[in-house]
């Protein structure tokens, strides 16, 4: 495949003038039609059921790719694919498994949060407990693994 540069000069060396020419007009006329694309998305919509009903809707009426509707909507092209494959979010059932799934994964970060800081307590009080016995002589609890514990 030849590069665009390489074209040029092979019109250069074939001394086609008026071809340079219409070259250098193709690209003052891109050059003042180029701007800086915007971002894809800044922040992905939430998936509702009128939301799905438009993903399908387009896909059904229009010849638009499945990322050509994530970009469109604003949305994960994932979550088109699982409106058109799967069905998934066409309606407000809290017990629809999307729902659930969603449900099940916020409540494990709630919880990880939760212990985290938790663990952060404990280990900060641990820590002190544990300077103080150093520093009054005495030795740190040891515990041996037997080789039945792994």
């Amino acid at each position: 495949m030849t590069t665009l540069k390489e074209f040029e000069d092979a019109l250069r060396e074939q001394g086609m003038h008026m071809a340079l020419a219409i070259l250098q007009k193709l690209r003052e006329r891109d050059r003042v039609t180029r701007s800086v694309a915007p971002a894809r998305r800044i922040a992905g919509r939430k998936m509702t059921p009128d939301l799905a009903r438009r993903i399908l809707e387009l896909h059904a009426t229009t010849e638009m790719t499945q990322q050509e509707i994530a970009f469109e909507l604003g949305v994960n092209q994932g979550r088109v694919n699982e409106v058109i494959k799967r069905g998934k979010w066409l309606s407000d059932d809290p017990e629809a498994p999307e729902a659930v799934a969603r449900d099940r994964a916020k409540a494990r970060m709630t919880r990880v949060t939760e212990r985290k800081s938790s663990q952060g307590q404990k280990t900060n009080a641990a820590s002190s407990s544990v300077t103080k016995k150093r520093k009054s002589g005495a030795r740190a609890d040891q515990t041996q693994l037997i080789l039945g514990d792994l």
